[in-house]
């Protein structure tokens, strides 16, 4: 060995442990500084992903926020309009009564009359020219002057409407002092005597004189409402021509003649007996502030606002500040005829964007820019619609949804997102520099751990090397002492285990090989005689099973018995899925009585098929009793069945369904399967059988349970008879057979014979089933009447 060699051994550069620091040390230390540097690259990332998805996550959480708000402000604009419908179609639903009930209405009318004298006396006024009752009752009726004769007084049958509309002193206090806050409500009559009753009382003529000139010489309908009252009558002729599907009509806000407040008017019309009329009208008013309360008290962020809008853009709720944010500008409508409204319309915004705004999408959430102060500020609009109505502005009436508008600064509603995303990127700063210390300090770590453990584990591995030597050599006898306790100790233990092991097994091999030969022909014993006696115990099983199905088909009826029956053809078919089934069929005779049974006991095999003769014995024993009562019969076979049952502890059950025939007439009783009936013109009749009977071997008495049912059985007629595995049978794709099947198959040959009926029925069900294994026993019985 030259110098270098040696100063290289010296320093151990060619031993393990010089390797294992170089290898593992080495390793270790490029992949902390690979790693570590995928870490502050992947926080990095993670932080750029975080901000996005919180951003995105934020802003579709604010966005469904303002939506969310917006359709629950918008149900309660809606609740509150559903209240008001709902009292005005109270008080017309009284006053429609009046007119349904001609004798119920005189009767009311004359019993206010004697009752109230005040609310069906009217005096004249000659400074208006109208006629009016005077203060006291509960509500005012005025009368103008075309309804009057010569001497003032209400013509005949305007009085009639007087007396008749006084029932609205009983009904409309209840409905104002109740349910959803009302200004007043009213009834007004038809064009031809619009007679006009309010409640409460006020001056109602009086202000009508002072608000609208001229209004005492003109028609009241097309006067106030022009093309309302037209609305309603082609609504008579045609209920499909309304805008929507309800009578309630709603006005657009105008100013009440009475009060002087913006109000919105409910009206239903009421129809003549016949329906073809108009014959007048039921109302109710409610200040627009009602409905602006709700969308005023709007609050999102700090200054977010609402606003309530009609479809044309014109607005008739927003609150002062929201209405100068959104350049609203104000103005009435002057006309002389007709009620004053408001005109207050988005499209006349000082706001573009505004303007601009599409109105006919449901839920629209818009960015739009406002001006403010000479500066663009982003705003964000969300549109949500009302409940559609019939609204009335001038002129025909029309189909409306007024739409709620929710309106937010977007430097509020993402104020949330913009301070998530500066505490992220804070959070990635900090997480970034304790990932440098915690890096450094890792490398550190594994350094000092790499020299301290690398003596530890390589000394261990030396003297497992130099023992594997001496094995090597055939000396058995080395043994390594490893004191630690980690995987190298655990490979020191084993190796002198091997090294024991080889030892003994050296020393005893041919001991070994004989032992080990004779256990394997003692097995080969064992296993021969175990085989021996499962081909006898299988011989002797398939035996038994033999004799049970036998003893099965045995008991079935035989041809020539069933031919012995002179009016009926009755031809029967069982296939059981096992050697033994568990379906039953049985034609018990009495002289000119039969009992035809049929029936399933749950599942199928050796148990089912013990069941099944239980019933055939149970029930031949009852008929050679004479024991043939339909409800009793069930009854008895169940006591029977249940006892043996409970006794045998066999968790079974069955559906059991007798057809009693005298000769005469067919009484079907018990729980099974649908019946069918062909009858001789191939009309075919499916009669269930739930209610008739409970399933046999469930409770020790099924009386209460048991029931008949008479069945029409003429000449020509023809009934089958089947267990579940007939509609139950699956073809090669899954699909079932299924009692729609059946009843065709049966239907398609109800002019031939039982027993052809029998075979097509089978035939058509085998070739639905195809290649399929049978899964459950099947049983079809055919019974015609000759």
């Amino acid at each position: 060995m030259n110098p270098f060699d040696q100063k290289i051994t010296r320093f151990g550069l060619r031993s393990f442990r010089a390797k294992f620091i170089l290898v593992v040390g080495g390793a270790v230390l490029f992949d902390l500084l690979v790693t570590g540097g995928l870490a502050l690259f992947n926080v990095q990332r993670l932080s750029r992903d975080a901000t996005t998805e919180v951003g995105q996550g934020l802003e579709k959480a604010n966005q469904d926020y303002i939506r969310s708000y917006a359709e629950t402000t918008a149900a309660r604009v809606n609740l509150l309009l559903n209240q008001v419908h709902s009292d005005v179609g109270t008080l017309a639903g009284v006053l429609q009564a009046q007119v349904d009930r001609p004798v119920r209405k005189s009767q009311i009318g004359e019993a206010m009359a004697r009752g109230a004298p005040g609310a069906v006396s009217v005096t004249y006024d000659e400074k208006g020219g109208w006629a009016q009752n005077r203060p006291g009752p509960l509500s005012v009726v005025s009368v103008w002057g075309y309804l009057l004769d010569a001497n003032h007084v209400p013509l005949p049958e305007v009085q009639t409407d007087i007396e008749n509309s006084a029932v609205l002193d009983l009904v409309a206090p209840s409905l104002l002092a109740n349910g959803q806050s009302k200004l007043q409500m009213y009834y007004i009559g038809p064009k031809e005597r619009p007679i006009f009753r309010t409640a409460p009382y006020t001056d109602q003529a009086q202000t009508f004189d002072r608000l609208y000139p001229g209004h005492n010489q003109a028609e009241f309908w097309p006067f106030f409402f022009p093309g309302l009252y037209d609305s309603w009558e082609q609504w008579a002729e045609n209920p499909a021509s309304r805008p929507v599907n309800s009578d309630i009509t709603q006005t657009a806000p105008y100013t009440d003649a009475i009060t002087g407040k913006l109000i919105v008017s409910f009206f239903q019309p009421l129809w003549s007996y016949d329906r073809k009329r108009v014959a007048g009208a039921a109302g109710a008013d409610i200040t627009l502030d009602q409905l602006a309360e709700i969308v005023e008290n709007v609050r999102v962020a700090d200054n977010g606002f609402g606003f309530l809008t009609m479809s044309d853009g014109n607005v008739v709720a927003i609150n002062p500040v929201g209405e100068k944010v959104i350049g609203l500008q104000s103005s009435s409508d002057t006309s002389s005829q007709g009620v004053t409204g408001l005109d207050r319309s988005l499209r006349n915004s000082a706001q573009a964007a505004i303007a601009k705004l599409p109105l006919d999408q449901d839920g629209l959430l818009q960015h739009v820019f406002l001006e403010e102060n000479g500066e663009k500020v982003p705003y964000l609009v969300v549109l949500k619609q009302l409940q559609p109505t019939n609204l009335w502005i001038s002129g025909p009436v029309r189909r409306e949804s007024m739409l709620l508008g929710i309106v937010v600064p977007e430097r509020e509603i993402y104020a949330s997102l913009f301070a998530a995303q500066a505490g992220i990127t804070e959070a990635t700063n900090r997480i970034l520099i304790y990932q440098v210390l915690a890096l450094l300090v890792s490398l550190l770590f594994v350094t000092s751990a790499v020299f301290a453990i690398s003596k530890r584990i390589t000394g261990g591995i030396s003297a497992l090397a130099n023992a594997a030597r001496r094995i090597e050599t055939k000396d058995y006898s080395v043994r390594v002492d490893i004191p630690t306790r980690d995987e190298v100790g655990e490979a020191g233990a084993a190796f002198n285990r091997m090294a024991e092991e080889i030892r003994f097994h050296t020393e005893n091999l041919e001991q070994l090989v004989e032992d080990r030969t004779k256990e394997i022909e003692e097995a080969n014993l064992q296993i021969s005689a175990l085989n021996e006696q499962l081909r006898s115990e299988n011989v002797r099983l398939s035996a038994e099973l033999d004799v049970a199905r036998r003893i099965q088909l045995m008991v079935l009826p035989r041809a020539g018995e069933l031919e012995e029956i002179s009016d009926l053809e009755i031809a029967a078919y069982m296939r059981p899925a096992d050697e033994v089934g568990g379906d039953y069929y049985d034609v018990l005779r009495d002289g000119e009585r039969l009992k035809i049974g049929i029936g399933d006991v749950t599942g199928h095999g050796l148990e089912s098929g013990v069941l099944m003769l239980m019933v055939q014995s149970v029930a031949r024993a009852l008929q050679e009793a004479g024991d043939m009562d339909p409800s009793q019969f069930l009854n008895r076979v169940n006591r029977a069945l249940y006892k043996n049952i409970v006794r045998t502890n066999a968790n079974k059950h069955l559906s059991l369904a007798f057809l009693d025939y005298d000769g005469k007439s067919l009484m079907l009783s018990g729980q099974h399967e649908e019946l069918i009936v062909v009858r001789s013109a191939g009309i075919v009749e499916r009669i269930d059988t739930l209610d008739l009977g409970l399933p046999i071997g469930l409770e020790p008495d099924i009386s209460p349970f048991v029931a008949t049912q008479e069945i029409a059985f003429a000449k020509g007629d023809m009934i089958i008879l089947h267990t579940d595995g007939v509609t139950e049978a699956e073809g090669p794709d899954g699909e079932l057979f299924g009692i729609d099947r059946l009843c065709e198959s049966a239907r398609s040959r109800h002019g031939c014979s039982a027993e052809d009926v029998k075979s097509g029925i089978i035939e058509d069900l085998m070739a639905h089933i195809g290649t399929q294994k049978i899964h459950d026993d099947i049983t079809v019985v055919v019974m015609k009447h000759r």
